[in-house]
């Protein structure tokens, strides 16, 4: 049976340094995807490349 599903998603305020706002929305501009989703594919793509190093605890 087909199921439609939908990925949970939360918000979360971050502070970023303006230049960095500036570039990362330029990259999103260009690549006609937006800021957002530019942001989790970079911080997902810099979390699985990392060198391999004991993760630290995650903050609740």
């Amino acid at each position: 049976m087909f199921e439609i599903k939908k990925p949970q998603r939360s918000n979360k305020t971050i502070r970023m340094p303006d230049p960095l706002i500036d570039r990362l929305q330029e990259l999103a501009d260009r690549n006609d995807i937006s800021f957002n989703q530019l942001v989790v594919q970079c911080c997902e793509y810099a979390i699985n490349d990392m060198a391999e190093q004991e993760e630290p605890p995650r903050e609740k």
